[in-house]
This record gives C-alpha cells, sequence and structure tokens, in this order.
C-alpha cells in the first residue's frame, strides 16, 4: 500500500537536497528572504532556455545565471531555430556534467526543469541513452495505475540522477477533442474522463516524489479542447471548453499533489474577454487561487510561443503575466532565439518595478512562492 502523500515531509527532503548544492555554491545567508535584494528576487522569477552542452565559464548561460540571478533553467533536446537536433542533450553523462555546472555557478539552487512527460514529449531520448518511454494516452488506456506508478518511477529516477528537480509533467488537459493538433494527436493526455486524468496525475506525481522529483499540472484552465496550436498562434477554447476540465486540478489542489501549475495560452472569452489566460487577472488570481484555493507556484508557459509572441509585446507580456499572480516566468528562447535576451528581460521587469506598473509586493510574493518551491523557507 502506498504512504500517504506528506507534502511537509515532501518539501524538507527537497529543501534538504537543493540545500546542498547552495553548499557549493553560495553561503545559506544568500538565501535568507530578508537578505535578498530585489534584483536577485526578479531574477528567481525566470526560468532560461539556452544553447550549449557545457557549462563554461564564457557561456551566456553561466554570465545569466551569476547577473541575473536565474530561478531556473529548462533543457530542450531539439534547436527550433537552427534545426540541429541537439541543443542541450546529447548523453546522459554530458547532461549530468552541464546540470552539475550549472548548479555551481548559482549562489541560489536552480529549479532544472524539462518536458520529459513521455510519448513524443520526451526530451531524454532513447538514441541519446535514456530508456524508452510511454505516452500519457497509452497510460490512461491501460487504465492500470501500477504501471503509471512504475513507469513514472523510472522516468524520474533517470530526472533525479542527471541532475533533473523539476520535470514539467503531467499534462492533466483533457483529451476532449481528440484531433487537437498539440494535446489529442500527440498523445499527451490520458483520457476524456476527468476521474481517469485525476487518478494517473496522482500516481505519476507520486512516484516522482519518492525520487525527489517536483512536477508541474499543465495547461490550466484546459488545453484539451482546442483546435489550434497556441506554439503557433492564437488559440481560443471559448466555445470548446467545459468546467470538467478543472476538475483535476480541484481534486489534485485539494490532495496537495500540485507542486506548480503551469498557465497555458489560451483565450476564453467568457472566462476572461479581453487577455489569453497567461496574461489574465481574472484567471490567475481570481480563479485559480481565489476560487479554487490553490496557494503554490504559477509558470507560465513559454512566453514566446505564438500565442504571446504574436499579438503582444515583450514588455506588455512580461507586465501583465506577472501582475496577473505568475511566479516564474519561461523563456525558453528555442521558439526564438535572441541573445540576451534574459538580460532584456531583467531590465525589463526592474524597470517596471522602479516606476509602478508591477508593485514589489508581488515581486516578494512570487519570490516567496519560489523559494517554498525549492524547499528553503
Amino acid at each position: 500500500m502506498n504512504q500517504p502523500f506528506s507534502r511537509r515531509a515532501f518539501l524538507k527532503a527537497i529543501g534538504g537536497s537543493m540545500a546542498g548544492m547552495a553548499a557549493t555554491a553560495g553561503s545559506a545567508s544568500d538565501m535568507q528572504g530578508d537578505r535578498v535584494t530585489i534584483e536577485k528576487k526578479i531574477g528567481q522569477m525566470l526560468i532560461a532556455g539556452f544553447r550549449g552542452l557545457e557549462a563554461k565559464p564564457a557561456m551566456p548561460i553561466i554570465e545569466d545565471i551569476q547577473a541575473f540571478h536565474l530561478g531556473g533553467v529548462i533543457l530542450y533536446d531539439r534547436d527550433v531555430m537552427t534545426g540541429s537536433p541537439v541543443r542541450n542533450i546529447k548523453s546522459p553523462q554530458q547532461v549530468t556534467d552541464l546540470i552539475a555546472g550549472l548548479q555551481a555557478a548559482s549562489e541560489i539552487p536552480l529549479l532544472v526543469t524539462i518536458d520529459q512527460e513521455g510519448g513524443l514529449v520526451d526530451r531524454l531520448k532513447p538514441d541519446r541513452g535514456f530508456p524508452p518511454s510511454l505516452s500519457a494516452s497509452y497510460l490512461g488506456g491501460k487504465n492500470d495505475l501500477d504501471l503509471t506508478r512504475r513507469h513514472a518511477g523510472a522516468m524520474a529516477s533517470s530526472l533525479v540522477q542527471i541532475g533533473v528537480n523539476l520535470n514539467l509533467a503531467p499534462v492533466v488537459d483533457l483529451n476532449v477533442n481528440p484531433n487537437n493538433p498539440i494535446i489529442g494527436q500527440r498523445k499527451r493526455s490520458f483520457s476524456d474522463d476527468p476521474t481517469i486524468v485525476t487518478a494517473h496525475a496522482e500516481a505519476f506525481i507520486e512516484a516522482h516524489h519518492e525520487h525527489k522529483v517536483l512536477c508541474c499540472l499543465k495547461h490550466f484552465p484546459g488545453h484539451g479542447s482546442s483546435a489550434a496550436d497556441s506554439h503557433l498562434g492564437f488559440t481560443e477554447v471559448t466555445d470548446s471548453w467545459t468546467p470538467n476540465e478543472l476538475i483535476p486540478y480541484t481534486s489534485l489542489i485539494k490532495s496537495r499533489h500540485a507542486d506548480s501549475v503551469m498557465i497555458s495560452h489560451v483565450f476564453h472569452e467568457r472566462l476572461e474577454p479581453e487577455y489569453p489566460a497567461t496574461l489574465s487577472r481574472r484567471i490567475i488570481t481570481g480563479m485559480l487561487r481565489q476560487e479554487m484555493g490553490y496557494e503554490g507556484v504559477v509558470i507560465s508557459d513559454d512566453l514566446q510561443m505564438g500565442a504571446i509572441s504574436k499579438h503582444y509585446g515583450f514588455e506588455s507580456a512580461l507586465r501583465n503575466a506577472i501582475n496577473a499572480g505568475t511566479d516564474l516566468i519561461t523563456l525558453g528562447n528555442n521558439q526564438l532565439f535572441e541573445e540576451g535576451l534574459i538580460g532584456r528581460a531583467f531590465t525589463l521587469i526592474m524597470g517596471m518595478v522602479e516606476d509602478g506598473r508591477i508593485r514589489v509586493e508581488r515581486i516578494e510574493e512570487a519570490y516567496s512562492r519560489v523559494r517554498k518551491l525549492k524547499g528553503l523557507g
């Protein structure tokens, strides 16, 4: 029989692990909330994608970690812009050394994130020396929770061995539209039944927790009914979305399985008449936090995806995402690539804090949640 989930015990364990990383990177006083500058608090809100297989001093990602106090990084197997099949991941030993070098460069332990869902969305592939994986659709179709738990445990074991501490999974979108190009067709959903989705997500998360790996529920408030891909452009679910898509979130928040929640870029006019979910205070603060009682970290999907970048300026997207209640901003620098992107984001956010367009209290709130996610307080 599985032991009951204890978030306090889990965070104590993951915090001890991250504190161990910090011992090689900086002093404990650097992580005390009252001694951290606003610059560091802003930096802790940023998750950066980057090019490179090694962590060398002159690399831009190392400079960004040290100059802008990054909260985390995201690893990709391929480079979208160049078409290269290799971006950050070549072999188990290579990526282990890369992550160790990134952690050593940081004062505060990094969240090292990856989209290791299984199946087609699988950054650690067999041709790079990693075990094969199963899709959520396959697991949900089998509807064998022990199989899901074993599979997720093997996945989490691979992640912790290389140094990844936050898996941007599981997808808890319902398979409302099997022809959905980014969810249904890519076999990323466990089922169209919220009960099945919830049960398999719980098993997936518990298996990760046994290996001290955090998880992320995505894509709130639900991407499974869409007929478009938000990577490419505007994605509306006004007429296809149903409240059933909230059931896995409600259940997993209540059972304290929600380490973090990723906000989607979908647009739902009746939930929010002006903005996609990523930029919506009504959806993030109003629905997710106030109505559903979620108190943890909110992570944005990549702000460079077409649903945002093709319709909003970068500064506007940053401002609205943060003011809406997002705690971690993902900038993959892969859908698009811009030299100096992290520095530009940091400078823009700092400027908006200085002139009052983003309240200091919002930065403090986000920083506090990120520290708790890292198990540091």
